[in-house]
């Protein structure tokens, strides 16, 4: 089992910056792949980063160029950058890992900008 905590969001203008991070714990060593995912009200959750522990990073495209992703493999933890924010990334943002014991999800933790 792996524990993820989020922290980090909170209320943004338009064009404000943001970073989550994500704290993995329990079997929390054979960790894979460790990303982030997003809903927003109304809408199925969809796919925004993800990061392997290796360090190859993939992104949406609608939050290329404005988002980074980046991990710390010692600590277990992700983080997600967001710069130049807007309001359509408003959502609850989930942590994501997937790990040789399943695929584990955060609490959630809300990220809300207005314009």
């Amino acid at each position: 089992q792996v524990q993820l905590v989020e922290s980090g969001g909170g209320l943004v203008q338009f064009g404000g910056s943001l970073r989550l991070s994500c704290a993995a714990s329990g079997s929390a060593y054979s960790i894979d792949v460790m990303g982030w995912y997003r809903q927003a009200p109304g809408k199925q959750r969809e796919f925004v980063a993800r990061i392997t522990g290796g360090g190859s990073t993939m992104y949406r495209d609608s939050v290329k160029g404005r988002f980074t992703i980046s991990r710390d493999n010692a600590k277990n933890m992700v983080y997600l950058q967001m710069n130049n924010l807007k309001p359509e990334d408003t959502a609850v943002y989930y942590c994501n890992v997937v790990s040789p014991g399943g695929t584990f999800w955060g609490q959630g933790t809300q990220v809300t900008v207005s314009s």
